[in-house]
């Protein structure tokens, strides 16, 4: 059974390489994601500017990174998302050296963009200075960072490792028994929630055990609808950890809340005592309070929020 179409178009549609040919959250071993606040005179001048860098890297570093757009669905608007994902952490050093030795990337950033009657300029114009913004996601796998390892989680990094020439991290696509048919990533999700909090030191291994667990339940019971995958912030705070939360649409979130309420099994996930040798007490206390934060990201299509469309060609 292949993948339910997306009520809006996904990120997929952003680049004329096949979907065999894309990395993207479930196959990549490093996301960084770069935002930037875009000034409201020049919102359609902005995105353009974005799909056209993106579409850049996706053609000339086929399998090495691919990059996709993205806007905030309720948060801050004209805030613009980049989510460029990396075979490994070491294939960022073929990126940086894009910017002296590939010509055509560089006359992007030279190109004049914005009309004579706004100005004129190029794209720098287009964003509020300082706003840009880089995290580095990595994707969870058990002993990193000092975690815990069990059998069972052990064999996810082993398994991996043994099948590839060099030793990377497992991609997220790991984590998850959903067949590839069924599986929802940054490429073809119609929406993703990314969902961040930070861990309480004391509590390192057992809350990256509820955040698998947590992710574990929603993958298994809705299945082509909804797959959420688990990563660590690499070089911001320690013990921050990321769930990106990949729907099918906006109304799969219906179902999130439904399963949480009705099913008993991902209910008794959020009311086990966890840790009791630290003292009694669920989940809950594993992170610190008020760190929760959800961003729901809408991949960008022509004509989203009022943006111009380009013309052909």
């Amino acid at each position: 059974m292949g993948t339910p179409e997306p009520g809006i178009p996904s990120a997929d549609r952003q680049t004329v390489l096949a979907p065999e040919e894309i990395l993207h959250s479930g196959n990549s071993g490093m996301i960084v994601e770069r935002v930037a606040q875009a000034r409201s005179e020049f919102h359609s001048e902005s995105r353009e500017f974005a799909r056209e860098l993106a579409e850049h890297i996706n053609t000339t570093q086929q399998g090495v990174a691919s990059v996709f757009v993205y806007e905030e669905t309720f948060g801050t608007k004209d805030l613009v998302h980049w989510l460029i994902h990396l075979k490994s952490m070491e294939h960022y050093e073929t990126m940086v050296a894009m910017g002296r030795e590939d010509e055509g990337y560089r006359s992007l950033f030279g190109k004049a963009r914005i009309p004579d009657a706004k100005g004129g300029g190029g794209w720098a114009r287009m964003f509020v200075d300082g706003s840009l913004q880089e995290s580095v996601l990595l994707p969870q796998f058990w002993g990193m960072y000092g975690t815990a390892v069990d059998g069972r989680l052990e064999r996810e990094s082993r398994v991996y490792r043994e099948r590839t020439d060099t030793v990377v991290l497992p991609p997220a696509r790991h984590q998850t028994r959903q067949p590839d048919g069924q599986l929802l990533h940054s490429a073809n999700a119609g929406i993703m929630i990314h969902r961040t909090a930070q861990i309480i030191y004391d509590f390192r291994s057992e809350a990256r055990q509820f955040a698998r667990e947590a992710a574990d339940a929603i993958n298994d019971n809705l299945a082509g609808e909804a797959t959420v995958l688990l990563y660590e912030d690499a070089f911001g705070q320690a013990d921050r950890i990321h769930w990106l939360i990949h729907m099918r649409s906006l109304g799969t979130y219906q179902r999130l809340l439904q399963l949480h309420v009705q099913n008993e099994s991902v209910r008794e996930i959020f009311f086990r005592e966890r840790a009791p040798e630290k003292g009694p007490g669920t989940w809950a206390r594993m992170f610190v309070q008020g760190s929760f934060q959800d961003v729901a990201l809408t991949p960008h299509h022509w004509g989203l929020y009022a943006t111009d469309v380009p013309p052909a060609g």
